[in-house]
């Protein structure tokens, strides 16, 4: 069993981290962050550095959970990427962080948690900071 979770560092990110290592312990699963800037992106905010990446490692060791760390870029739309790695690994859940956002900003720039939600063909655990 893979648990996914799609990671930013925001406090987003961080509550699906925290609800993903939860959520692998329970089921007994390996833990898959993914964390994935644009391809061809000179500056990536959601991209964790080292430091970042050693203290989530740190917290899932703690917790008992094999933890892998996927920072390859993608290309083309973030969401369609997060669920194509959820099948390419085979995970039984995604988790994701959401933010809150105002019916227009969801109508004009859309919503890529909007988008896992209705495009994942596995469930999908949303979390709040």
């Amino acid at each position: 069993m893979t648990v996914l979770v799609a990671y930013v560092p925001t406090p987003e990110g961080d509550a699906a981290f925290t609800a993903a290592v939860e959520e692998a312990g329970r089921r007994n699963a390996r833990l898959v962050l993914l964390n994935t800037p644009r391809e061809g992106a000179p500056v990536s905010a959601a991209l964790a550095d080292e430091d970042g990446v050693r203290d989530l490692a740190a917290r899932a060791r703690a917790a008992g959970v094999d933890l892998e760390v996927r920072q390859d870029a993608h290309t083309g739309d973030l969401a369609d990427e997060v669920v194509r790695v959820a099948a390419a690994i085979e995970a039984s859940v995604i988790v994701i962080g959401l933010r809150r956002r105002s019916p227009v900003g969801k109508l004009l720039m859309g919503s890529t948690a909007q988008r896992i939600l209705l495009d994942a063909d596995r469930p999908v655990l949303a979390v709040k900071p």
